[in-house]
This record gives C-alpha cells, structure tokens and sequence, in this order.
C-alpha cells in the first residue's frame, strides 16, 4: 500500500494541512474536499492512484486540519480560498495538473481552470457541479432563503446543516447499503464544524455560495474553448447535486464521459472499487502515469 504523507504548509500567513501520495516527477492530481469534510473523504481513494501519479489534497481553510480563523479575522469567499489553494500549489512547484473537484472543490477547481486554463491537464468531477440543473431543490430552497435574507427564521433553518443527523444525512441517504458508510465520516466532519466560531465561517460560506452559478457561463465558456478531458463520475442518488448536473458537461464539452453510479453525494464512501479503476482508466489515456 502507498504511503500518504501528512504535511502543513504556511501560505499567505495562513497554515494549510495538506496529504500527499505518490512520486514527486509523477503528473499531478489536486483533489478538492467538499461541505462539511476535508481532505479526509481522499483517505482510501490516494493510495490507490499513487503509483502513478502525484497526489494532493488539502484542507481549505476553515476545514479539517488547517487553520479555522474566525469570520473577523478571514473573509471567507470562494475567490479568498481559491487564492490560498492556487498558494499552496505555487509553493509545491506545481503549475500542471489534474483536477478532481467535489462540492465545494468544484467552484474552487473552476476558478483555478479560469485563472491558468493552460494549467489544467484533466477534470474529474465527482457530484461537482457546473450548472444551475444541478441542483436538487428541495436541499437548496433553504439555502436560496438564508442567502436572500439572513433573518433569524432562515437562519436557523440552514444552521441545521452544521448538525449531526444533517451531516450523517449527506453521506448516507441514496446509497445502496448505509452499512457501508463508516460512522466515522459523519462524526469526523461534526466535530470539525463544531470548533468554537466555525459556524460563522460555514454560514459565510453559504452565503457566499450565490456567487458560484452567475460564473457558470465562464464555466461553459472554458470548456467549450479549451475542450479538457473530462469525467463526470456521479452518485446518481445524490440529494444535493442531481445526475442532470453530470449530463450537462456534454453540452459545451461533447467529448466529456459520463458515469451515473448507484451512491449518494460521497460516492467514494461506498463506491471506491468502482471509482478508483475509472479514474485510472480515463487518466491513463488523458495524462499518462509515470
């Protein structure tokens, strides 16, 4: 088995905690955590590709190991930790790579791609959308709501997001067997929210959420002028992110494959064996390993 190493860098005055796997002369893959996990949800997919390849996942701000400063000391935006990640692959030395984005990974990978397009080698985009019929509603109408009006009834509707029995909800419902979902997962990421004054960085990020789709056009227009290889591989029970989101990256990118799998929104959780050999099949021909 690869071994992953646990690593924290400084960056523009902040600590990032970050894993690493696999030759440093190997081509690179950035995997890019989402809502409410951390580089943790990478755990068993990174010694499965680092023979291969050079592997980095790191811990936005705000999440899992890095630094959590407080909503006055940070002004958390996607743009703010889009700069801190493009930090960190600076000062690794890596100015070509592939991208795997999920959730929250995806509008961070996309400002990356806009930022140095030349940059990216290849996408996988596990449930990380791109486009507004990606949405499921019934889980985003509250979050439309706070991010209209943060009055205190909105509030406390998508506070419940940061609780357990949401967070366990995220990761179990639409999966073919909830046995096969360690309650690791759900308990790991709880208690990382619940640090004192994360709550308030998380609801910033809410609420900066809305910034996300008006740059989905830029998304499309990307992808149709620089045509990168693309995997859209999708739990297609996923409750926040729904399989129309996967079958529209054809639209603007006509050569990107698809894969609809039986999961849920944390496909890796039950789905690795069938994740992990796709993942090597499509970068092998796109970005071949070392």
């Amino acid at each position: 088995m690869a071994q992953v190493h646990h690593r924290f860098a400084d960056i523009q005055g902040h600590r990032l905690f970050y894993r690493a796997a696999g030759p440093a002369d190997a081509p690179a893959l950035v995997l890019l955590h989402g809502f409410p996990t951390s580089s943790f949800m990478f755990r068993h997919l990174m010694p499965r590709l680092a023979d291969g390849y050079h592997l980095i996942a790191p811990d936005h701000l705000g999440f899992g190991f890095s630094d959590a400063p407080g909503v006055d000391d940070f002004d958390y935006t996607f743009d703010t930790l889009t700069d801190l990640t493009a930090g960190l692959l600076g000062h690794l030395g890596l100015d070509r790579y592939a991208l795997y984005v999920q959730d929250y990974g995806a509008p961070i990978g996309w400002r990356l791609a806009l930022r140095a397009p030349e940059a990216v080698t290849a996408i996988v985009t596990q449930n990380g959308n791109a486009y507004d019929e990606g949405f499921v509603e019934d889980f985003w109408r509250p979050v439309w709501a706070y991010q209209r009006d943060q009055g205190p009834e909105n509030e406390q509707a998508i506070r419940q997001a940061l609780s357990l029995d949401l967070i366990k909800w995220q990761y179990v419902t639409g999966v073919p067997d909830e046995s096969l979902v360690s309650p690791d997962t759900w308990h790991h990421d709880f208690q990382q929210v619940s640090r004192p004054g994360n709550d308030l960085v998380q609801l910033k990020l809410f609420r900066d959420y809305a910034t996300n789709s008006p740059m989905y056009p830029r998304v499309h227009e990307y992808l149709r002028a620089h045509q990168p290889p693309l995997l859209a591989v999708w739990g297609r029970n996923d409750p926040i992110f729904g399989p129309a989101g996967a079958r529209a990256f054809v639209r603007d990118n006509p050569k990107a494959e698809v894969r609809l799998l039986d999961g849920g929104h944390f496909l890796l959780e039950t789905a690795l064996d069938e994740v992990a050999p796709m993942i090597r099949e499509f970068l092998g021909t796109r970005v071949p390993a070392r």
